[in-house]
């Protein structure tokens, strides 16, 4: 972010606004002080809370990461969330009351000791709240805190930053790009731009004044909803993977969902659906040939075998990158190289068969090539999600498997993304997408797979 001058009060609820890659996350990380010194980037002006450096007053902002994943410290879920508070000197008696509190007001209705890597990655991002508010710190940072959540979880965490506002005042900054779901609880808009900041004022004036303008520039604007592309242009084409009476299992041996039963056909969408913690990305992972099911039958037809057998979990690497890509829920999991076009190439390079042409193309369509010869974790998250789209589409497999697709993006990035899915559809791909995006289930003109709930 370039040139950003801005002054927020004590008790201001602030919901930060901008495109994928506009500087949120970084000015959230200033913030709380973790952005990193020298070595870590250039920059100048001033950060001040509190009239102090930000980097001098950790511990006074509780922040919330955009990947739930890199804030997961201990092993046991309670434990998890009495960190912070442990950190910040509060009594042992007022700690563990706190905790439960917590974990209560976010809705993670688990045990205390249930290990946190047995958690989906929804359950996490409640995980990371619960930390946060347990602290209660004198500025609270959410970054997409219900980007990954069921619609049921998303008014729960947003019901509970409220209550935690309430029983113990603060300032709020909340990023996320989905602006009707916090309007009911705060009082400013800021967005940010190339120049800075390009809107500042109540929700209720900018969204009028600023609405066109900041929807034509990708900005999430109520009631202006992005472009859908064209229903599919023929009838789904044969079943390239059947599951009959399928049960799947996290790693831990824990199963969460069974008797699933569903094909999945070519030039057609399937969306899996349901409450966190029902199983989706794990259903995912197995349809993927990634995970071994618990019990049931997973065959791929012959044509999407090509030799290879029937069992997708007993392919090699190699013979997967052409017939099932997947894109993790968690990008990062999934980032092997030094630069964005270098990610690009690994799957074609491992099949001896980079195509230049075919890697400009994806890396402009996804409005990544300025960003080529940039270092993958430098990324936002919005980008990372879509190089990683691009990564799995450049070997061209068969059936492409997508957690959580579009997470992070503006409303621009996520029209162009979608546009991209429809026409790899129609291009006679089967599409399996994990999601909580209603109108990603609208737009691919998906059929509905729906997991109910975990299993207990």
């Amino acid at each position: 972010m370039r040139e950003v001058s801005l002054r927020i009060a004590p008790g201001e609820r602030v919901l930060l606004l901008g495109i994928s890659g506009s500087g949120k996350s970084t000015l959230l990380a200033g913030l709380a002080g973790v952005l990193g010194g020298e070595e870590e980037g250039e920059s100048r002006g001033e950060l001040l809370l509190d009239g102090v450096p930000a980097v001098r007053l950790r511990g006074r902002a509780g922040l919330v990461l955009q990947d739930p994943d890199s804030q997961v410290i201990l092993a046991r879920v309670g434990d998890d969330v009495a960190f912070g508070c442990e950190n910040l000197g509060v009594p042992r008696d007022e700690i563990w009351p706190r905790v439960t509190a917590a974990l209560d007001a976010v809705g993670l209705d688990v045990p205390l000791q249930r290990p946190t890597k047995a958690l989906s990655g929804g359950q996490k991002q409640r995980l990371a709240l619960a930390g946060a508010i347990a602290m209660r710190p004198g500025l609270l940072l959410l970054d997409e805190p219900t980007a990954n959540l069921d619609p049921a979880g998303v008014a729960e965490v947003r019901a509970a930053v409220d209550r935690s506002l309430a029983a113990h005042p603060a300032t709020l900054v909340v990023v996320e790009h989905r602006v009707d779901v916090w309007l009911p609880i705060v009082d400013r808009v800021i967005v940010l731009g190339d120049g800075g900041v390009i809107a500042d004022g109540s929700p209720e004036r900018v969204l009028a004044d600023e609405g066109e303008s900041l929807a034509q520039a990708g900005v999430w604007v109520p009631g202006i909803p992005p472009a859908h592309p064209a229903p599919p242009k023929a009838a789904p084409g044969p079943a390239l993977l059947t599951a009959r009476d399928l049960s799947v299992e996290r790693v831990r041996r824990q199963p969460v969902a069974s008797g699933i039963d569903l094909a999945v056909e070519a030039g057609a969408a399937l969306a899996i659906t349901g409450p966190n913690g029902a199983g989706k990305s794990t259903l995912g992972l197995t349809l993927a040939g990634l995970l071994p099911s618990a019990s049931g039958e997973l065959a791929a037809s012959a044509a999407l075998a090509d030799g290879a057998g029937a069992s997708p979990i007993r392919w090699t690497s190699r013979q997967l990158l052409t017939r099932i890509g997947t894109v993790f829920q968690d990008p990062e999991h999934q980032l092997l190289t030094r630069t964005v076009r270098d990610e690009l190439e690994v799957g074609p390079a491992a099949l001896g068969t980079v195509d230049a042409r075919r890697i400009d193309e994806l890396l402009e369509r996804l409005r990544l090539s300025a960003l080529a010869a940039a270092n993958p974790y430098t990324l936002s998250g919005g980008e990372k999600r879509r190089l990683t789209v691009a990564a799995a589409l450049a070997t061209r497999p068969s059936v492409l498997v997508l957690d959580e697709p579009t997470f992070g993006q503006d409303a621009r990035t996520w029209a162009e993304l979608v546009a991209l899915l429809a026409e790899v559809r129609d291009d006679g791909v089967a599409l399996v997408t994990v999601t909580h995006d209603e109108d990603v289930v609208t737009a691919l003109h998906a059929r509905r797979f729906a997991l109910a709930g975990a299993l207990r």
